[in-house]
C-alpha cells in the first residue's frame, strides 16, 4: 500500500494537509508500518500524474487500484485493516463522529473574509461551534455514568472524543482543530478562550501522542500554507 502526500514549502518536509495527517494517524493507530512519500506539487512526478490525473495528494494505491476520496480511503482502511491483527477505530457513539464537524467551515469563512464589518459576526459563528465542541468534550459519555453510584459525574474525564483512546473521529477533527488554533492566532490575533477547558484538555492530550505530533506539519508550515488564504481586513 502506498500513498504520496503534499510536501512542505521546502519541497521535502510534510506539508499542511489535514487530510493526509488524518490518514497517517489511522495507519499509525492501527500499527501499520508505512513509508511517507512527499510530493512537491510544483514539480509533480510524471508517474503520479499518470496514477491520478488532476488529483492532488493524498491518495492511495492498493492492488493496482487508485483511491482518491479521503472518506472512502478511511472506510477502506477500517475494512481491510481489521481485527484481530489491526485495531478497530470506529467511534462507539455516533455523536463523537459529528462533534466539531462544522468548525472548519466556520473557520474558513472567518479567515478568508476581508471585510472588517463582517469580522465580528464570523468570529461569533466560529466561537459558537467551538463552544458546542467544548460542551460535548466536557459532558460525560453514557458509559462514564454509573447509575448505581451515589457520585454524580458532572464533567467528563475522558481524553478524546469517544473515550480514552483515539478513534477515526479524532483523526478527522484534531488536524483541523490544530490548524484553527495556529492560523487564527497568527492572522487574526484570535485565541480559543481559556475557559473552553474541554478543548484545551483535548488538544493537550493530542500533543502528548506520537500518533498526532509525528504526523503533524510544523506550525510554520501551517502559517505559510495560509499566508495567501488569510485575507487582510481592509476597508
Amino acid at each position: 500500500m502506498t500513498g504520496p502526500v503534499q510536501a512542505g514549502s521546502d519541497g521535502e518536509s510534510i506539508g499542511n494537509c489535514p487530510f493526509s495527517q488524518r490518514l497517517f494517524m489511522i495507519l499509525w493507530l492501527k500499527g501499520v508500518v508505512f513509508n511517507v512519500t512527499t510530493v512537491d506539487l510544483k514539480r509533480k512526478p510524471a508517474d503520479l500524474q499518470n496514477l491520478a490525473p488532476g488529483t492532488p495528494p493524498p491518495f492511495i494505491t492498493f492492488n493496482g487500484e487508485v483511491k482518491t476520496d479521503v472518506n472512502k480511503i478511511e472506510e477502506f482502511l477500517e475494512d481491510v485493516l481489521s481485527p484481530p491483527k489491526y485495531a478497530k477505530l470506529s467511534a462507539r457513539h455516533p455523536e463523537s463522529t459529528t462533534a466539531g464537524m462544522d468548525i472548519f467551515a466556520k473557520f474558513s469563512a472567518y479567515i478568508k473574509n476581508s471585510k472588517p464589518d463582517a469580522n465580528e459576526a464570523l468570529e461569533r459563528g466560529l466561537l459558537k461551534t467551538l463552544q458546542k465542541l467544548d460542551e460535548y468534550l466536557c459532558s460525560p459519555l453514557p458509559d462514564e455514568i454509573d447509575h448505581n453510584s451515589m457520585d454524580d459525574i458532572k464533567v467528563s474525564r475522558r481524553k478524546f472524543l469517544d473515550g480514552d483512546n483515539m478513534t477515526l473521529a479524532d483523526c478527522n477533527l484534531l488536524p483541523k482543530l490544530h490548524i484553527v488554533k495556529v492560523v487564527t492566532k497568527k492572522y487574526r490575533g484570535f485565541e480559543i478562550p481559556k475557559d473552553m477547558s474541554g478543548i484545551w484538555k483535548y488538544l493537550s492530550e493530542a500533543y502528548t501522542r506520537d500518533e498526532f505530533t509525528n504526523t503533524c506539519p510544523s506550525e510554520k508550515e501551517i502559517e505559510i500554507a495560509y499566508a495567501d488564504v488569510a485575507k487582510r481586513l481592509v476597508k
